[in-house]
């Protein structure tokens, strides 16, 4: 009997260790990186509402049954669900559940899926869902043989610490098209759980403002031996220098050390020079993601007397 319940902080190194247990059994075809789920829990949905009410545990007994990460971008969600109900009627369920809290307001619900994923793309397809676009490009690249990373001169890279949340959020403004603040950056992602600011990595700029030029998290999967890249980016007026290159290789010598052997990284399969970056450091596409969408279900208007 299947239980859905508002998730908690208290909840992600438990849903972490699940996770990572199911990838470890049935593969990688349907479940993105444990470090993607601290990320789109707190990054993705940066304090719009509280996560208890769209981020939903599903649990059958003590075990833990499925996650729902609802109202990504306000109209996305992700759902990951235990190896054994993939492609069943609990996983459409939660789906359902998921469409619900996600499609609020929305005039459409989105979600993405591995190509490989056709469990999950049967389901979908059977509750209405089109597939509209190739998302992203799946990549990965093994631990070894890795150059020295080489920042241009007078560049520092170094991991970054709570006192850079200003420069960070910057940044990332420059590089997204985004909108933070230094508090909310400290706030929603530099305080919460599953972040680790050893694990952000920056390069700073030379001339002693302290001014973050590009910035990276890495995420680690000590189950399965594999380091992720979420995200990388690079302040606009810091373009071609080479900046993403070594604080990427800064960081996969630093995964190399703890034991891990393989690292990946997505990205949106229009980022031609996305593609390049990573191509350049030994990377391979190993898959696409594609986007499904649905109108949202919305009760009849009542007929005008």
């Amino acid at each position: 009997m299947l239980t859905m319940r508002p998730y908690t902080d208290a909840d992600l190194p438990w849903i972490q260790d699940t996770v990572a247990e199911w990838i470890a059994d049935a593969g990688r075809c349907a479940y993105d990186h444990i470090g993607e789920l601290p990320h789109r829990i707190y990054e993705n949905i940066r304090g719009r509402r509280p996560v208890g009410e769209v981020v939903h545990v599903w649990a059958d007994g003590g075990r833990l049954a499925g996650l729902a990460i609802n109202t990504r971008f306000e109209n996305a969600f992700d759902v990951f669900t235990a190896p054994e109900l993939r492609g069943t009627q609990a996983e459409a369920d939660m789906i359902e559940a998921a469409c619900v809290t996600t499609g609020q307001g929305e005039d459409e619900v989105l979600t993405d899926v591995f190509g490989c994923d056709t469990a999950r793309i049967e389901v979908l397809e059977r509750l209405g869902f089109t597939r509209f676009r190739t998302w992203d490009d799946v990549n990965e690249a093994p631990l070894a043989d890795l150059p020295a990373p080489s920042p241009p001169e007078g560049f520092t890279i170094r991991a970054a610490t709570l006192a850079d949340a200003g420069e960070l959020a910057r940044a990332r403004n420059s590089a997204f098209g985004s909108d933070w603040t230094g508090d909310q950056y400290r706030d929603e992602v530099m305080l919460k759980p599953g972040y680790d600011v050893e694990r952000e990595i920056v390069a700073e700029s030379p001339d002693g403002s302290g001014r973050i030029a590009s910035f990276l998290v890495y995420w680690v999967d000590p189950r399965n031996a594999t380091g992720h890249f979420e995200p990388v980016g690079t302040h606009t007026g810091f373009h071609r220098l080479g900046l993403a290159r070594a604080t990427m290789l800064h960081a996969m010598h630093r995964m190399r050390d703890l034991g891990l052997t393989v690292v990946t990284v997505n990205h949106n399969a229009e980022n031609v020079p996305a593609r390049r970056l990573y191509a350049a450091l030994g990377f391979k596409k190993t898959g696409e993601t594609y986007g499904y969408r649905r109108a949202t279900l919305r009760p009849a208007a009542p007929a005008v007397p």
